[in-house]
């Protein structure tokens, strides 16, 4: 990754921070490099952006279902009422099982993303 990215540099920024809060301002004893501090919360910022493109695209892939079965069909206009009643009646199935399936995904992100992440150092 470029070491102008933002990304990296938000890595750095941290890690740098965190030096400063075990070591002092000054870093004296410092014996780890701040390039590997960085390197690990990168790592952790990179796979947590992987997780939100990824739900992301689930929720663009939801909506443009959603909106492809909310769509009236052609052939609307010659189905009787019991054909309409069923047609309806399935789609309606599709979104809330569409629906069900992205908010169980988001909420098992969610989830993960809201446990501590390990001891609070203040």
């Amino acid at each position: 990754m470029n070491p102008d990215h933002p990304t990296r540099q938000a890595a750095r920024a941290a890690a740098e921070e965190i030096l400063r809060i075990i070591y002092g301002d000054d870093l004296a004893g410092c014996t780890v490099s701040l390039d590997r501090i960085t390197a690990v919360i990168l790592g952790a910022m990179t796979g947590q952006a992987q997780v939100d493109r990824a739900i992301a695209e689930l929720n663009d892939k939801a909506y443009e279902a959603i909106r492809l079965l909310s769509t009236p069909p052609a052939n609307g206009q010659s189905l009787n009422a019991d054909e309409l009643r069923t047609l309806l009646s399935d789609r309606l199935d599709k979104i809330q099982a569409l629906a069900n399936k992205v908010i169980a995904a988001t909420k098992t992100q969610r989830d993960i993303s809201s446990e501590p992440a390990g001891p609070n150092l203040e």
